[in-house]
């Protein structure tokens, strides 16, 4: 008889883990823990630094440097997971409210019509992004950047490169569209949640992470490629063109200088430091949610505590290679995890 199965002596059961060790593991394995976490820090170290940190208005200043960026940063997710990108989004930014302003002021239409007008412009573009990507062959990094130059040189050259005002048939909309104080953040949150849903919940969002992570094999698995490339193109023109008339709402004005290269580099770095890959396959909206708020924390958080502007896109990109290795590192954890 074995010392194991000895009178008096019982067999150890086996430890199970515990459930809180079990609840820290499995969110620690969620692309959002780690900027998650970073949110919370930097919301605890500036409030310690600056009461003034979570006063009312500051809160509406931050959701506000958040809410834009975080919109067009849903569709470069999106993008992304299926294994491209769209430099142009920040031209379709600044160019949709130009659209708004000269069809409700040139043309005599309704703000809401222009406003949807503005929204399919936007999606235009993005299917113009996603037929010569798709049907030609062109890397998007490359379609994009000339569709980027095109928007721009548009936008100036119909605008005269002078900013112009919300139009007075469209005032009554304002509040509605980016003008009061939590608009532009519910509008975010309201989008934010239904992309999130698309992409982790529905046929759509499988296909499009089919497509980044193996585009022969999900062609081989029947799925139709060019259409989710294409689509997802279209919604990020929208998205964009959304997040411009928002911010046109929200400042008054018409500006041909908002938006553009800040505006898409802003939301493509949420979308990186909230967890989505590069190289596609893998991605999250509400990552990109964050990722947006981390940035916007940062800048209102150095003009509270008196620190220049100047050192913000050091830190910007020293935030970029970090989230781009702990992506990988993470990546490689649950895959382990899953063996």
């Amino acid at each position: 008889m074995s010392e194991a199965e000895a009178p008096g002596k019982e067999t150890p059961a086996p430890r199970t883990p515990r459930p809180l060790g079990r609840a820290a593991d499995a969110f620690l394995r969620r692309r959002e823990a780690t900027i998650l976490v970073v949110a919370v820090a930097l919301l605890i170290y500036f409030q310690s630094a600056r009461s003034a940190f979570l006063s009312h208005d500051n809160l509406v200043n931050i959701s506000q440097g958040t809410a834009p960026y975080a919109i067009v940063a849903v569709g470069e997710v999106l993008l992304l997971v299926s294994g491209e990108i769209d430099l142009s989004a920040g031209m379709v930014f600044t160019l949709s409210p130009f659209l708004m302003h000269y069809m409700v002021d040139y043309y005599g239409m309704y703000p809401i019509i222009a406003i949807v007008v503005a929204l399919l412009a936007g999606a235009a573009i993005g299917l113009l992004n996603g037929a010569v990507t798709v049907l030609l062959r062109v890397p998007s990094f490359v379609t994009t950047l000339g569709t980027m130059f095109l928007v721009q040189g548009i936008t100036l050259t119909t605008s005269h490169a002078y900013p112009a005002e919300i139009p007075p048939a469209a005032q009554g909309l304002a509040g509605w569209f980016g003008h009061a104080d939590w608009s532009e953040l519910i509008w975010c949150l309201v989008i934010v949640a239904f992309f999130h849903l698309v992409l982790i919940r529905t046929r759509w969002g499988l296909h499009t992470v089919a497509v980044g992570g193996n585009l022969l094999g999900a062609s081989e698995a029947g799925i139709k490629v060019t259409r989710i490339k294409v689509g997802n193109f279209m919604v990020t023109g929208g998205l964009a063109a959304f997040a411009g008339i928002l911010e046109a709402f929200r400042t008054s004005t018409i500006d041909p200088s908002s938006g553009g290269t800040g505006a898409m580099f802003t939301a493509v770095s949420a979308a990186v430091i909230g967890g989505t890959a590069l190289a596609g396959g893998s991605g999250t909206v509400i990552g990109a949610l964050l990722g947006a708020l981390v940035l916007a924390e940062l800048q209102n958080g150095f003009n509270l505590i008196g620190i220049s502007a100047n050192p913000f896109n050091i830190i910007l990109g020293v935030a970029i290679l970090v989230s781009m290795i702990l992506n990988v590192h993470l990546t490689r954890l649950r895959r382990a995890g899953r063996s």
